[in-house]
């Protein structure tokens, strides 16, 4: 069963969600991460209105399984959830792209999006410094939807794991 905490869908490394769980994109967040998408053109940035949203089991165990026949699980595992544990299955995550179609790794645009998210509903999910908490390299173009308690979170400098209290690393 899917963990809520605080009403905040839970989804880490040690929270997985079970291959039958498919809702598809929520549609408040894809409203949001569209309207953040369109507010960030206009202010001149480099971002894409292409992004990668809602993975299904299936599709997140494709992608996982071809970063570790490539790199090997251990390193795998430090960038890429393995199926059920994504967020993006959970259709509230979205990873933003520049312009030319890769991830935002940094810039203007990353820049953008770590002090203007909150505003949308959404915090930086995998930050530096983090990764003990998270199990996840640093991630600025990756996105999670939590609606109000964003700002709060995005205010507090924490993690989703550590202003919820609720356990993160790794498997």
């Amino acid at each position: 069963q899917p963990t809520y905490v605080r009403g905040v869908l839970i989804v880490n490394k040690k929270r997985p969600l079970p291959a039958s769980y498919a809702p598809g994109e929520n549609p408040t967040a894809g409203a949001a991460v569209r309207q953040l998408i369109a507010d960030m053109q206009q202010a001149g940035l480099n971002i894409s209105n292409s992004y990668s949203g809602y993975r299904s089991y299936s599709f997140q165990a494709q992608i996982y399984q071809g970063y570790v026949a490539a790199q090997g699980q251990t390193q795998a595992d430090t960038f890429s959830a393995r199926p059920g544990h994504s967020e993006h299955q959970a259709g509230l995550a979205f990873d933003l792209r520049y312009g030319n179609g890769t991830l935002v790794t940094g810039g203007a645009e990353a820049g953008w999006i770590a002090s203007n998210a909150h505003n949308y509903g959404f915090i930086v999910r995998y930050q530096s410094g983090k990764e003990h908490i998270t199990g996840y390299s640093p991630e600025p173009w990756h996105l999670r939807y939590i609606g109000e308690q964003a700002t709060a979170i995005y205010q507090s400098g924490l993690t989703l794991e550590e202003y919820l209290s609720v356990s993160g690393g790794g498997y």
